[in-house]
């Protein structure tokens, strides 16, 4: 399937998602949000808190897609490094910045907190970022070049990708739409490849499932054209009529 919209990837950095003691949902929701603005996300990739392995994904990424966006290590700890490492990747000095010292500050400052060293690390933002809102806790994002870093707690995260994607341009969003078909992925596999060819536009999937001991299969037909997919679906639904099948 070609598409000219953007291109994006994830980079998900945190031991704790590698180790299995926190479940990603960081992701799915990307997935869902870039879809739906018409910014086609290719790739996902997942880092320990290393330095070096920061660093490498970040540019290896930055090169190849139109946007990559970050979530997680943006916080007040000690192993929350991935501002120094956007700063590294792209050759910019970083250090506490006036305006997001300003957020922070009042933030705490309202809620009778005290603005600590530790809280002071989360305003520091490489040279020349842009800042990104957060709604939720306030300590901001930013933005490097094509490289958008996001907190990792998830109800953050979801707050600065709604405040960042509508400033970013997009293209025609993905349509799709599913068919079940009460067989095994055997019997719809050669079909589903001979209607493929005939639709080179669109992306055809198969997913199988058993439900009740019985095998079946969900085909998803993808497209940036509503009008091909429909037309690819009624296909589709004469191939492997409802009433027929077994």
């Amino acid at each position: 399937m070609t598409s000219k919209n953007p291109t994006a990837a994830i980079l998900i950095i945190g031991d704790e998602i590698l180790s299995g003691r926190t479940r990603d949902a960081n992701m799915y929701h990307l997935a869902g949000e870039l879809t739906r603005a018409g910014i086609d996300l290719k790739e996902a990739r997942v880092v320990s808190d290393d330095r070096a392995a920061i660093v490498e994904a970040v540019r290896a990424l930055s090169a190849k897609y139109t946007h990559v966006f970050t979530s997680g290590g943006i916080g007040p700890t000690h192993d929350d490094i991935t501002a120094d490492c956007i700063a590294e990747a792209f050759g910019r000095t970083i250090d506490v910045r006036d305006d997001a010292k300003a957020l922070l500050s009042a933030h705490y400052e309202g809620r009778g907190v005290e603005f600590n060293d530790a809280r002071m690390r989360m305003a520091r933002i490489p040279e020349g970022a842009v800042l990104i809102e957060n709604p939720v806790s306030i300590a901001p994002g930013f933005s490097v070049e094509n490289v958008h870093v996001m907190a990792g707690v998830p109800n953050i995260f979801s707050a600065m990708v709604a405040g960042l994607l509508p400033t970013l341009t997009g293209g025609k969003p993905l349509l799709s739409q599913t068919y079940r078909i009460n067989r095994p992925e055997s019997a719809v596999a050669q079909p589903l490849g001979t209607l493929a060819e005939k639709y080179p536009a669109l992306s055809m999937g198969s997913y199988p499932f058993i439900l009740n001991g019985a095998y079946g299969t969900n085909i998803v037909i993808r497209g940036q054209d509503g009008a091909l997919v429909e037309a690819a679906m009624m296909e589709l639904a004469k191939l492997f009529p409802a009433d027929e099948q077994g």
